[in-house]
């Protein structure tokens, strides 16, 4: 059974998550067998010492870092953990114009420091990708960001929505790249078509489920 897990680190309060197979629940949680199991690691936002912190505490070998997108309060850990386990970061090729770029990425306008980033491999909305024993894959709902994407774990039923859509919310739409209509938009023909009780995990905030949203969503009215 794939588990998630997550961290929030930041300036932004950004969840940073682990994703991976955490093998049989048991009443109590998840069996602990002592093995190290192969993760993703989704967003790794700051903080790289806590996010190592994370990977020890649950017994975990990183495989890949994946990006939801390009801000820098997704990325500013990425590449210290891309050096610490030697793995590679994964990220669609539309966004890679916001990754590095320190204004289009918020670098700049927010913390007055310019970060850039560029990622190892380059998919294309709709990829699937296969990492950690999982297949995953990759929607791609620009509108808070050009290359914006959601990873799509089909067996378990779990979606990771990066900033593109939360509890009652969606993500912004006034940053570089950004576009309201077309978020909605994408939200609504490529999201809300998931099944119900799709679990929905954010880049901030709490998780939800799809059938959630199509009723209590006010932006998806």
């Amino acid at each position: 059974m794939i588990r998630v897990e997550n961290i929030v680190l930041g300036m932004c309060a950004t969840n940073c998550y682990a994703v991976f197979d955490g093998g049989v629940r048991t009443p109590g949680g998840f069996a602990d067998d002592g093995i190290l199991k192969d993760a993703i690691i989704v967003d790794p936002a700051a903080e790289p010492g806590r996010i190592e912190d994370m990977i020890v505490r649950l017994g975990l070998r990183p495989v890949a870092v994946v990006l939801t997108h390009g801000h820098f309060d997704h990325i500013l850990a990425a590449d210290a953990i891309r050096k610490r386990y030697g793995i590679k970061i994964y990220a669609n090729k539309d966004e890679r114009q916001i990754m590095t770029d320190s204004n289009n990425n918020l670098s700049v306008p927010f913390t007055g420091e310019g970060m850039s980033l560029d990622a190892d491999e380059y998919f294309s909305a709709g990829d699937v990708l296969e990492l950690a024993g999982m297949h995953i894959k990759t929607i791609g709902v620009p509108g808070h960001t050009i290359g914006g994407t959601c990873y799509y774990i089909e067996s378990d039923g779990i979606l990771i929505s990066g900033d593109t859509l939360f509890e009652a919310s969606v993500g912004r739409s006034d940053f570089p790249t950004g576009n309201a209509g077309q978020l909605i938009r994408a939200i609504k023909d490529r999201l809300m078509c998931l099944p119900e009780d799709t679990r929905v995990y954010p880049g901030h905030g709490g998780s939800t489920t799809i059938g959630n949203e199509r009723v209590n969503n006010p932006f998806l009215a």
